[in-house]
């Protein structure tokens, strides 16, 4: 966001310098949450209710990719910056790749070496150092803005202290959904292993759906943070309505896939027929708001590229507060035990797009 509205407002000297700042805080950061990732891995887990058969793969799989959570880092840190500079299509290429990557190594080393669970988080972690690297060599040697000289690298406090200002509240939104998230998970794993699987299965599905929906949000924070700068306060207005035309119609072409092909979707992660039929109807329940869930994604990049960071705080405690309301009220109040998970996930979704297109009004 901060290196956009240097670049909408043709900063070129600004953009640089923020770029060669931003390294010490993707590094900083990726290296603090690496360190913490491996610490709490183990009472993360215990505190997930973590079902005792699948504790020691869960085990190994955090661990190993909560070290190299700084590759995550940078891997995104470079696609945030490119996007930025308006360059969407290289990040994307380099996700293809890591993609292929990835999907190569799983069968190289879960299937031929039988590294089992530690095999696919090796091929995880692997593919996303190749991309982060990737990404770097490609910007500096295409991207004048990464012709970055010595001067450029000098500690800046007002550039950093923008970082934070902005970045702080965004990554508590996030970190809270994702606890929230994680609150819900804990609920489902102690309905045993096929209640379990059929949840994991369905947060697969939707972890694909959501991308579209996250990439227009991603696409409006650029755009919002380009159009600050530049003074063009009507094109952000324009953008949005036009990214929730597309919410919709992708909305409705989604949940239409859903219910036509829900049980071979799931199947593609489970062969369980039991884990089947549940995940199928969760999904259902899931992707009838899936409109409600992409509009929060659109309203919200628009938000944080226009730099509201203090609602992006208090989205992301409204979200916990309306997963764990929901959950308790729906599970043990009104008795539908684990189906009132799914039910919470689109309740919670429904009150906060409201929430978040009345704030967006008030600018």
């Amino acid at each position: 966001v901060v290196i956009a509205k240097y670049f909408g407002a043709k900063r070129d000297d600004l953009v640089r310098k923020a770029i060669a700042n931003s390294i010490y805080v993707i590094l900083g950061v990726g290296l603090l949450m690496s360190v913490l990732g491996v610490c709490l891995t183990g009472p993360l887990i215990r505190l997930m209710n973590t079902p005792a058969e699948t504790v020691p793969y869960a085990y190994t799989y955090m661990k190993i990719t909560c070290a190299f959570t700084v590759a995550v880092a940078v891997y995104n840190g470079i696609s945030s910056i490119l996007r930025a500079l308006g360059d969407s299509r290289t990040p994307l290429i380099f996700l293809m790749i890591a993609s292929v990557i990835n999907a190569v190594l799983d069968i190289i080393f879960v299937v031929y070496l039988d590294m089992g669970v530690a095999g696919a988080a090796y091929a995880t972690v692997f593919s996303q150092i190749v991309s982060g690297i990737g990404s770097i060599i490609y910007a500096v040697k295409t991207n004048s803005y990464f012709k970055i000289r010595r001067e450029d690298f000098r500690v800046d406090h007002s550039i950093l202290k923008a970082d934070f200002k902005i970045g702080l509240p965004m990554a508590v939104q996030t970190s809270m959904i994702s606890i929230s998230c994680s609150l819900l998970q804990a609920l489902i794993n102690g309905y045993g292993p096929a209640v379990m699987a059929a949840y994991t299965a369905t947060g697969k599905v939707e972890g694909i759906v959501f991308q579209p929906f996250s990439s227009l949000g991603l696409a409006l924070s650029t755009f919002a943070g380009q159009n600050i700068g530049a003074g063009q306060y009507d094109r952000i207005k324009k953008a949005v309505w036009q990214a929730e035309c597309i919410t919709i119609g992708l909305s409705a072409v989604l949940f239409a896939a859903i219910l036509l092909f829900r049980e071979n979707i799931i199947h593609f992660f489970v062969t369980d027929q039991e884990v089947i039929r549940l995940g199928a109807k969760g999904m259902v329940i899931s992707g009838s708001m899936y409109v409600a869930l992409g509009t929060i994604y659109t309203l919200r990049g628009a938000l944080n590229g226009m730099g509201d960071v203090v609602f992006s705080m208090i989205n992301g405690f409204l979200e916990v507060g309306g997963r764990v309301v929901f959950a308790l009220f729906l599970m043990y109040a009104l008795d539908m035990g684990f189906w009132g998970i799914w039910y919470t996930n689109i309740f919670t979704w429904i009150v906060i797009a409201p929430v978040s297109y009345t704030h967006l009004r008030a600018h």
